[in-house]
């Protein structure tokens, strides 16, 4: 499987959207996709319950470890959410698609 879907959480839109933009500037994804969301969460033994902002992030899976430093550097939480998830199914041409986007 070459081609995977990152996930990671912002809590302003405004934040989002700029490394979205960013990444797609540096041809790191082919589609990212920005939407609002809840999480509950455990974190530093406290329940919360935060909007937050996910993004998923269309790429191919080499591409992993560069987004991930990104994210990382760039990330106001102290423990972003990254993970990585393997499209296991998706049309040749939708993967075609990825691989012309990605560089």
């Amino acid at each position: 499987m070459n081609y995977c879907i990152i996930q990671t959480t912002y809590d302003k839109k405004k934040i989002a959207s700029k490394v979205a933009t960013m990444l797609l500037a540096k041809k790191l994804a082919a589609c990212i996709q920005l939407n609002k969301i809840k999480s509950f969460y455990t974190y530093e033994n406290k329940l919360h319950k935060d909007s937050e902002y996910i993004l998923s992030i269309k790429t191919k899976k080499s591409k992993y470890d560069e987004i991930q430093s990104f994210i990382k550097a760039t990330h106001p939480y102290n423990l972003p959410e990254i993970i990585c998830i393997d499209i296991t199914n998706a049309s040749e041409e939708y993967l075609q698609w990825i691989e012309e986007n990605v560089e």
